[in-house]
């Protein structure tokens, strides 16, 4: 989305934080249906982050973003991420409230939540042409 409005000045990195967040696993093939389905392909040997293991990760970052209000105040818990403003997705696109982990509740609860998360990032990407 960002290369189909010409910005190659931003770097977008995921990593995991909630308690089952496992680092080096393989993408799951629910997520990687959903991405593809939005245009995304990731390469197959692409491997999870722990960010619980790797806070190293939030120092290079000049804005967080969560998927949930819980997961913002789990960062709290970071040194590395104390200077670093955090927002979840839904108030970075002018709204509100969590967007649910899909982990474990099969392909259509997945599907929806990577609609969710497209809405949210064009709303986005709107507000900041």
């Amino acid at each position: 989305m960002l290369a189909d409005r010409g910005r190659d000045d931003v770097e977008v990195r995921s990593g995991g934080i909630a308690p089952y967040a496992r680092d080096t696993s393989l993408v799951s093939l629910d997520a990687r249906f959903v991405l593809r389905d939005h245009g995304v392909e990731i390469p197959a040997e692409t491997k999870s982050c722990d960010l619980k293991q790797h806070a190293e990760h939030f120092v290079w970052a000049d804005l967080i973003v969560a998927m949930t209000e819980e997961q913002k105040q789990m960062l709290a818990g970071f040194p590395t991420a104390a200077e670093t403003p955090a927002v979840t997705l839904r108030e970075l696109a002018g709204g509100q409230g969590d967007i649910d982990d899909p982990a474990g509740r099969g392909a259509d609860f997945y599907s929806a939540r990577g609609d969710e998360i497209h809405q949210c990032l064009e709303r986005v990407l709107e507000r900041f042409d």
